[in-house]
């Protein structure tokens, strides 16, 4: 019999474990919907199996990737297509989802070049959204070495210091819209230029500023992590700023879970990544730092009641309160979630 290919059920059936701390209430602040990405779709009733797992998850965010955009009008407008679709599906998980988690919020997509004029789109986004837009996501993520990646950041160099780029930046804060942002370990230090440069519009960083752990990388861990910790903590000193604590197993980041016979257990993947989590929350302090699940992207190394347990048991030793801000409360806030 043929050994089950990992990021599949199958996969993630070999690994089982009882629920950490089942009735603590999570809202997951990051993920995705499509009808085909990475060999499978990722849907509403997907979502749900997973947020349905164990773990107490209310609410989710929908995060922009690229799905559902209108095929036709104006260019910088067909983004607007998704956050109509995911208003849709939105709807659903509100009237037919009881007892189930409801996706609460839509980051979208817009190019923010267009600087003030990009107000135009940020106003289709509201109207089409059915009341939870909340931001835009318009990564600053260039990849150096994409034949090395599987997720190939398609921004060009530079784009975090282009000035029409900053001005929309600065138009979404004036319209009361977040900003998140994925990116390399490399772009941390362009990142923290352009937090100080916009410093009255509120952003989040995604996924760790995503330390790489592939090709040219593979061996540098230990190196790209000490540089990580200076760049992370100088982000953390600029008070427009949280954390999304999660997006640490994308095959991109090199644990390698993603080729293995069997996914890790929540104690393994906790051991992995605890440095990673405990320096962020260091630095940023609870308050300023929300969990996420990234899936189903992280999917592809770990099932999704291991990575909350695994999460949970690093953070075990928290303060209630700590815990609470961290996988509920921080991202309540930051997404005025209602």
């Amino acid at each position: 019999m043929a050994e089950p290919t990992p990021g599949t059920p199958e996969w993630h059936a070999l690994v089982q474990e009882p629920i950490i701390d089942p009735q603590r209430e999570i809202v997951d602040p990051h993920h995705h919907l499509w009808h085909s990405a990475f060999g499978s779709a990722y849907m509403l009733e997907d979502l749900w199996s997973d947020t349905g797992a164990g773990h107490n998850v209310t609410k989710t965010v929908y995060l922009e990737c690229g799905s559902f955009y209108r095929e036709d009008g104006p260019e910088h407008m067909r983004p607007v297509g998704e956050t109509e679709a995911v208003a849709e599906i939105a709807r659903t998980s509100r009237e037919q989802g009881a007892g189930r988690a409801v996706i609460s919020g839509i980051v979208g997509r817009a190019d923010l070049r267009l600087a003030e004029a990009v107000e135009e789109v940020l106003n289709a986004h509201e109207d089409a959204s059915d009341g939870l837009f909340k931001g835009i996501r318009h990564a600053g993520s260039f990849a150096r070495h994409p034949e090395a990646l599987l997720i190939k950041g398609r921004a060009p160099e530079g784009l975090y210091a282009d000035p029409n780029f900053r001005r929309g930046i600065a138009r979404l804060g004036e319209m009361g819209f977040t900003y998140d942002t994925w990116h390399y370990h490399y772009q941390n230090p362009d990142f923290a230029e352009l937090a100080q440069a916009v410093p009255d519009t509120m952003m989040i960083l995604d996924h760790f500023g995503t330390p790489l752990g592939v090709g040219p990388y593979a061996n540098q861990r230990e190196e790209i992590f000490q540089q990580w910790k200076k760049d992370i903590a100088e982000i953390a000193a600029c008070p427009n700023v949280v954390a999304k604590l999660g997006g640490l197993a994308m095959p991109d980041n090199g644990f390698g879970w993603d080729t293995a016979p069997q996914p890790p257990n929540s104690q393994t993947f906790a051991d992995a990544q605890r440095p990673y989590y405990l320096h962020t929350i260091e630095v940023f302090g609870p308050e300023r730092c929300m969990f996420e699940s990234n899936f189903p992207v992280d999917r592809l190394s770990v099932s999704y009641p291991v990575l909350w347990n695994a999460l949970k048991r690093i953070v075990a030793d928290f303060s209630e309160a700590e815990q609470n801000a961290m996988f509920s409360g921080t991202a309540t806030r930051i997404y005025r979630l209602g």
